[in-house]
Order: C-alpha cells, then sequence, then structure tokens
C-alpha cells in the first residue's frame, strides 16, 4: 500500500480496501506458506551475482523478497474487509562504468534471475553516459552467511483471521458501550521475508514483523451536531501479536489519569477511555491563544521529531537530492561541521535501527550494512546526518550509516529515515514533578493534524487531548490547541526530558519518499518533554 492508496482509504474511513499493485490476494492460510529455503535462495542470488559481473558490473547486490501483509478493517458491528496479500520477486542493482543500474524480476526461475542482471547492467552503462562523477560506495566487509529475525512471541499471521475480528468487534462494542456514537478498528501486519547477497561476499536472511492497531472513536452531541474524535494510543511496533496482550506491565498512568502504552497494548481498555474522552471534549472550553509552556507526551513528540528533525537531517534532503512529500532541509553541511545550535542542552537525538520493539529494527539494512547507534544531535548541537553506502563520503566518513531500505523487492533501496529518538533526561524526574513547576502550560498527548513549510522549518502541530495547566496542577480538558514553532527556536526552548522510566514509541507506519513513492515504517522514542513559551493558537477561531 503506497501513501497515496492510505490517504484514500483514510478518507473514505477504509470503507473498503484495494489489493496494493505489488502483490496479489491470497488465503490468510497462505500467510503461513513456507518460503523458499535458504539453500534456493542462496542459489537464485549467486545466479544473479554471476551474470552481472559477466557483462561488466563492479558491484552488484541482490534482494529476493517475500512480502506479506494482512488489514484486518472493522467498523461498529460490522467487519468490512480482510485482505491479505503477497507479492515475491528479485530486485538486482549494480554499478557498471561508475553508475548505478537497476532491474526487477517475479520470475523466480535462473534464467528470468540472470536477465534481470543483464538488464540492470545495462541500464547502468547507459546511466554512465551521461553521470557527471562515478558513485563512490564506502567500503563494507563480506558477512559471510548470516541471519536475524524479529524476536516475536506470538506471529501475527498464525492468529486466526476469526479471532482478530473478534478483538476488534469486541473494541467496537466497549466504545459505544462507554457513550461513542462512531467507532473504526483496524489491525495492519507486516512479515517482510528478505534475502540480500552481494558481491562482497555477503549473505544475510532477514524475517521481520510489524504490527499496527489503530482505532478513530467519534462522538456526536445530537442537540448541536457537533462532533469529537480521539485516536488510539497505540504506537506501531516491530513485534508479533503478543503487542495486544494488554500486559499491565506495559502501561503508564499518567498525571491525569490517561492511560499510555509501552510495549504492550490494552485495545479494549483504550477504546473504553477513548469513548469517555470524547464525550469530554464535547464540553471541553477552547483555549485562549497565547505563550504557554508545552508538556508534550511520548505519544505526540514522535510527530514533531519525526517532521522537524527526522527529515531535515536526511543527507538526500540537505543535498536537495529529495524534495518529495515536504520538499528540502534548512539543514546545511556546513551546519553540521559548525556544530549547529539545533536545541537547548536537554536536546539529545540519536539514530537506531537496533531498538527492540521499534518499526526500524532489523540486523542489516538493504545494502547489506550491519544496523547501529549513532549521534544526530548532541547537548543540543548538531553532530551528524543520515546516509548510505554512497553517500557517506560527502560527511567525510568511510562507512554506511546502514540506513538504506527498498518498500518492495521491486523498488530500488534508497536512504530512509532509521528511528529517531529523544535520549531520556539524565536526572529522575517523573511526569507529576515536571508539571508541578509549570506555571501556566498544556499538556498534550497524542499526534494530529501538523502542516510544515519546504524546508522543514516553519511548522504547527495539534493533538489528541489537552489539558489546561495552571500553578502546577492540572484543571481541566480543552480544545481548539495547535501550537506553532520554528524548528531551532522550538528546540531550544526544551527545559527539560523526563527520565527512562517514561520512555516510550511512537511511529509512523506509512511514512512516504520518493518519486515513484516509497513508504516505509519509522519508530521515534521519547520521554515526556517540557517546551517553554510556545505560540499556541485556537484551531476553532482560524477556521473561522
Amino acid at each position: 500500500m503506497d501513501r497515496r492508496q492510505f490517504l484514500t482509504l483514510s478518507s473514505l474511513g477504509f470503507a473498503g480496501l484495494a489489493i496494493p499493485g505489488w502483490g496479489h490476494a491470497i488465503a490468510a492460510e497462505a500467510l503461513l506458506d513456507p518460503a523458499l529455503d535458504v539453500a534456493m535462495k542462496k542459489s537464485l542470488a549467486d545466479t544473479a551475482l554471476q551474470a552481472a559481473t559477466d557483462s561488466g558490473a563492479s558491484y552488484c547486490d541482490v534482494r529476493i523478497g517475500r512480502y506479506l501483509r494482512q488489514f484486518v478493517i472493522t467498523r461498529e458491528d460490522k467487519v468490512q474487509n480482510v485482505v491479505n496479500t503477497e507479492s515475491t520477486g528479485i530486485g538486482v542493482r549494480v554499478i557498471a562504468n561508475g553508475a548505478w543500474g537497476f532491474a526487477a524480476t517475479n520470475d523466480m526461475g535462473a534464467a528470468g534471475v540472470a536477465e534481470a542482471a543483464r538488464q540492470a547492467t545495462a541500464i547502468a552503462k547507459a546511466n554512465a553516459k551521461r553521470q557527471t562523477a562515478p558513485v563512490e560506495l564506502a567500503a563494507t566487509p563480506g558477512l559471510g552467511e548470516v541471519s536475524w529475525k524479529t524476536p516475536i512471541r506470538k506471529n501475527a499471521m498464525a492468529v486466526p483471521v476469526k479471532e482478530k475480528a473478534d478483538l476488534l468487534l469486541g473494541v467496537n462494542a466497549d466504545a459505544i458501550g462507554a457513550g461513542a456514537s462512531f467507532v473504526n478498528s483496524m489491525l495492519f501486519l507486516v512479515n517482510e521475508q528478505k534475502y540480500f547477497a552481494s558481491t562482497d561476499g555477503s549473505y544475510i536472511d532477514q524475517d521481520v514483523h510489524r504490527i499496527w492497531a489503530p482505532m478513530t472513536v467519534t462522538a456526536i452531541d445530537k442537540a448541536s451536531g457537533k462532533f469529537r474524535t480521539r485516536a488510539g494510543l497505540s504506537a506501531p511496533m516491530g513485534m508479533g501479536f503478543e503487542y495486544l496482550d494488554g500486559d499491565a506491565a506495559g502501561r503508564f498512568v499518567l498525571p491525569n489519569g490517561v492511560t499510555a502504552y509501552g510495549q504492550s497494548y490494552d485495545m479494549r481498555a483504550d477504546a473504553v477511555a477513548a469513548a469517555k474522552q470524547t464525550l469530554e471534549k464535547l464540553k471541553a472550553p477552547s483555549v485562549k491563544p497565547g505563550k504557554y509552556d508545552l508538556v508534550l507526551d511520548p505519544s505526540h513528540t514522535w510527530l514533531t521529531i519525526h517532521e522537524s528533525i527526522g527529515h531535515p537531517l536526511e543527507l538526500d534532503r540537505v543535498l536537495g537530492y529529495e524534495a518529495n512529500y515536504a520538499g528540502t532541509s534548512f539543514v546545511t553541511l556546513d551546519k553540521v561541521r559548525d556544530r549547529f545550535q539545533y536545541g537547548s542542552e536537554q536536546v539529545n537525538i540519536f539514530a537506531d535501527k537496533t531498538q527492540a520493539g521499534s518499526l526500524g529494527a532489523v540486523g542489516y539494512d538493504d545494502e547489506g550494512v550491519k544496523t547501529r547507534r549513532w549521534d544526530l544531535i548532541k547537548d543540543g548541537k548538531l553532530v551528524n546526518l543520515q546516509a548510505t553506502r554512497d553517500q557517506v563520503h560527502l560527511l567525510g566518513e568511510n562507512a554506511s550509516h546502514g540506513c538504506s531500505y527498498a518498500d518492495s523487492w521491486s523498488s530500488v533501496q534508497f536512504q530512509r529515515m532509521p528511528n529517531v529518538s529523544m535520549a531520556p533526561g539524565n536526572a529522575k524526574l517523573s511526569v507529576a514533578d515536571m508539571i508541578k513547576d509549570v506555571e501556566k502550560g498544556i499538556y498534550i498527548i497524542g499526534d494530529g493534524s501538523f502542516s510544515i513549510d519546504q524546508q522543514r522549518y516553519n511548522a504547527q502541530f495539534g493533538g489528541q487531548l489537552f489539558y489546561q495547566i495552571e500553578d502546577g496542577k492540572i484543571t481541566g480538558m480543552i480544545e481548539d490547541v495547535a501550537y506553532q514553532i520554528q524548528t531551532p527556536e522550538f528546540w531550544n526552548s526544551c527545559a527539560a526530558v523526563c527520565d527512562k522510566s517514561d520512555y516510550r514509541f511512537g511511529g509512523s507506519f506509512f511514512d512516504g519518499k520518493g518519486q515513484p513513492s516509497q513508504v516505509s515504517t519509522v519508530s521515534h522514542g521519547s520521554s515526556t518533554a517540557r517546551f517553554n513559551g510556545v505560540n499556541v493558537i485556537n484551531t476553532a477561531r482560524n477556521l473561522g
């Protein structure tokens, strides 16, 4: 499913789900059919590597992918759709005469794979005629035969569809019983079985699992026609079905009584809370515009990190090579060299594709690079960006950061955002203690609508739940809140970050980039953070 399909389906309330162009529909039971064995994949990969080098490639990598998806979509007491898809094929990328070439095929025979390799080489040679400088590929050691799996306890694909549908219908019934007028609930499940091989001598077999359980609860005041919604407070995760076990150890009770979730999610309990909160939102007073200190929950902060730090620190946006989905970046290479003051000393941002439970967690990226953690912002100062094998020399480095990804075997891999997270504070600090120091503020939970300019510099963010803070106490719910930022000014206003006991993930299951468009999944972890003196507007007034 690409970003356009997702947005279209969202606008229709998920009334139907088209089969993605990259796959074909299968029975739910077929999601558990065995993939090609490793020996067969290695044989096909070697065929492609040999054909590429024989036709003049100086480098070649091969990705054999089997991509499985399941979507279960419900509304109130009805299952609206269940879709299972599979897509299998091989993508071959080469360097010949200093230029890239790529070709892909779903012909899994030796002849078809060899032909794709020769075609990729021919494309590279054609590209070389117009290329102004040869590709500089950072050295990566050959790893031999290695493997990695998402450490799941319960394969979501093995859970019967009826059990999933019953869960969602129970979620809906609980929300309606608690006062909601309408409710949509969904399960999105992903299993990527990926095999990578390269002329560097790596043969990497990976089995990646992801899960997301979104919902939207709506309450209507029939007398006035006014309505309010609240989305679920779950985060998409790199986990199995155990994420939905609702383990109490994964819950966080916030100072206002809202329950947040970490490595486990009780969807039914959240549906009841959402219904009650939408009724409360109908009666909540509208915010008075002005300057406020903001206390931002991780369920909200992830999106601000994603848009104002994650995307602007992608090297291809910095260089102007990439401008799809909200432009390039205000960041320049000299800002990295000069250690630009991106935020306050409280702000420590790191990239990490090894974080357990995160959406971006893999052992190796789609260029065969072992994943790792590195700093982007240290004590508020910009210290690095995100780069792949053919980019990193532009930063004066000689090893890839390991953040290459393709959303399908038929897509060429390119630089995608790794997990980008804010480190928790070192000093012991709870959310309740943070709020005690706020005289005039707003506590924001959950992500909402947002907008950002083409340089990732000016932005505006909403949320799901808003609570007024006066003289160190939460005094009640308010509505119609959005805050405006200029990226460096906002991050320099960060006055405190809660400790690691509050650290949680948020993330995006459908992050779009590129042309043709590709989608990726990425997590952003943080603890609750305070930002002083931020401009807040009233969205109802702005709408007239």
